[in-house]
């Protein structure tokens, strides 16, 4: 069977006091309630900077920059495959409000642990617990 493959732009938006940035998934769909790092699926010729870019706008209201890669993290769930694009992000303008999503909060690194994600997502909190205690 051929599952579908979605391509996510994700967004590590870390602000001056070194909080992350997470944002509460609606109460609908798939993977309804969970929290996850902002990003959305990138779209046909757009590269995942430029889609992190346009859907942090679109679901925060907020224009931000981005910083440099993270890493890239392909995921299997049972109905469809999942990569994600990772970058790490400023926040240039505006304060981020829940457009597209139930909740938005700044965390520390170490209270990421406090928040249910998505599976694939637990790769990308093991690196930014690392890098915290850098």
């Amino acid at each position: 069977m051929n599952l579908p493959h979605k391509k996510i732009g994700v967004a590590v938006i870390v602000n001056e006091e070194g909080k992350i940035l997470i944002d509460k998934r609606l109460p609908t769909g798939l993977m309804a309630n969970l929290w996850e790092f902002p990003g959305g699926k990138i779209e046909a010729g757009e590269t995942p900077e430029d889609c992190i870019i346009r859907e942090i706008k679109e679901e925060l209201g907020v224009t931000i920059e981005i910083d440099r890669h993270l890493i890239d993290i392909t995921h299997s769930y049972s109905e469809f495959i999942v990569s994600l694009f990772v970058y790490i992000c400023k926040l240039i303008e505006g304060q981020p409000q829940p457009l597209e999503c139930a909740e938005v909060r700044w965390v520390t690194p170490s209270e990421l642990d406090n928040f249910e994600f998505p599976s694939a997502n637990q790769e990308i909190i093991s690196i930014l617990k690392k890098m915290n205690e850098e």
